[in-house]
């Protein structure tokens, strides 16, 4: 069912399904900075509300098998897990670019 129009996906109304699946701003990166050199996998870009963000995160986390946290936004998952979370993300639908090194 579509949330924002109660719709089967399939017969979905209000457009919501194009945007949240083929918006194709999702990025998948890297980033080590203000965490003492601690690397991290960052997801940015999800056309998600903060409900839907946490449940994803949280389906994430779980696939990695790591911890994390969600806030501003975007999605944090400790360790590098970017060619893991590509797949999962690109598995639900979404397009996915890595993005640094």
């Amino acid at each position: 069912m579509c949330p924002g129009c109660s719709e089967p996906v399939d017969q979905c109304k209000c457009g919501k399904k194009q945007a949240s699946a083929g918006s194709g701003n999702v990025r998948v990166g890297r980033e080590t900075k203000g965490r003492k050199g601690k690397g991290v996998t960052v997801i940015t870009g999800l056309p998600l509300d903060a409900f839907e963000l946490a449940d994803l995160a949280r389906e994430l986390k779980s696939h990695c098998g790591a911890g994390g946290k969600n806030r501003d936004g975007v999605i944090e998952i400790q360790g590098d897990h970017r060619d893991r979370l590509v797949a999962a993300l690109q598995a639900k639908g979404y397009t996915v670019k890595k993005s640094g090194g």
